[in-house]
């Protein structure tokens, strides 16, 4: 991908230069952007549109898998504390069955 942008700004400099009459180190002047906008690339952390999106679409999957993990995840903790809560009073009740002395 980097190859393919240097490529590219390399002939827009090439078109710049095209009309006019060589210059005298025109040549060593595309060289050095050239090698300054390739240095400039690699250093950067750029990637792709394709690996842009195939990594959009792992990270909307996965929010996906999150938010109904999430979900599932507050109907099982509702469903432990209603059974708590039934097993509380379940409890409260049966101690009261006592018989008085």
């Amino acid at each position: 991908m980097h190859q393919k942008l240097i490529d590219s700004l390399n002939a827009q400099l090439g078109q710049i230069f095209e009309g006019a009459r060589e210059l005298p180190g025109q040549k060593e002047l595309q060289q050095q952007v050239r090698t300054v906008v390739q240095s400039t690339f690699s250093r950067l952390d750029l990637v792709t549109r394709d690996e842009f999106d195939a990594q959009s679409a792992v990270l909307a999957r996965t929010r996906e898998l999150v938010e109904q993990l999430e979900k599932r995840l507050a109907e099982l903790e509702q469903g432990a504390s209603a059974d708590s809560s039934a097993a509380g009073s379940s409890e409260q009740a049966g101690g009261n069955d006592k018989p008085a002395e």
